[in-house]
């Protein structure tokens, strides 16, 4: 019986374990109001025609330096009061037809898609960066980190059509493992390498703040609780010490 939940406890861990190992680059994330508007941009221009972001409301980007008219001009697409969420008309049962799987709302995306090789901010820096062209797929796109995705690759304008070298080897276990080595964009796009990353930089980094708009706010609260409660402890001893002083 103990064998029995030994097993059944590490069972979990092995499952991860036995996953394919992902490389990941490290998100250069950035909560300066220029990034976060910038990241802003690119998500409503190319994001929220499939993707929603139903817990997010158009508002809430006035915390990010952006007026009420600024928004309405440029960013609310899908709304007409500012108080509304950025939700998208395009139907899940639609979505399916067209990509095989109904896009995922991305409110939380970043959090959603942490795991052992690194943070959902990290899996999506590196996600946007690795499609390559493969004309087996419907879209004729495809994915190093997220291999037979059903997402065309939105960005390509901006960066290019890149290909990618595929090399088959065996595993050790009697089957086949890929390795997916991207070239460069055989048809570049309208930015060159630096100013693309710079790009998903941005838009990762306004997809991580609108996963939690509060969180600056959140670790300056969070801040101020540990020194208030250090300060309380020193008062603390101080006051346990006064009493004790004449106890032997």
């Amino acid at each position: 019986m103990k064998k029995l939940l030994t097993a059944l406890l590490f069972t979990p861990l092995m499952a991860l374990a036995s996953g394919p190992e992902l490389h990941l680059d490290k998100a250069p994330l950035s909560t300066e109001p220029a990034a976060l508007q910038n990241g802003a941009k690119l998500f409503v221009n190319y994001c929220l025609n499939c993707h929603g972001a139903s817990y997010m409301r158009y508002n809430r980007l006035q915390q990010i330096g952006l007026s009420e008219q600024m928004i309405k001009d440029n960013l609310m697409f899908t709304a007409d009061k500012i108080g509304e969420p950025m939700r998208i008309a395009m139907q899940r049962d639609e979505a399916k037809v067209w990509f095989g799987a109904a896009p995922p709302d991305l409110t939380v995306i970043s959090r959603s898609r942490a795991s052992e090789f690194g943070s959902g901010a990290d899996w999506l820096y590196t996600y946007l960066r690795s499609f390559y062209r493969d004309d087996a797929r419907p879209t004729g796109w495809n994915n190093k980190v997220f291999e037979n995705v059903g997402m065309p690759h939105v960005l390509y304008e901006l960066q290019g059509e890149a290909t990618a070298k595929i090399n088959e080897h065996d595993d050790g276990h009697g089957g086949k493992s890929k390795e997916i080595e991207i070239e460069a964009p055989a048809k570049p796009g309208k930015m060159t390498a630096e100013e693309y990353d710079h790009a998903v930089a941005d838009l990762v980094s306004y997809l991580v703040w609108m996963g939690e708009p509060m969180a600056e706010t959140r670790k300056s609260i969070g801040t101020a609780v540990i020194a208030f409660l250090g300060l309380l402890f020193v008062l603390s001893y101080l006051l346990k010490k006064n009493y004790w002083r004449d106890v032997h």
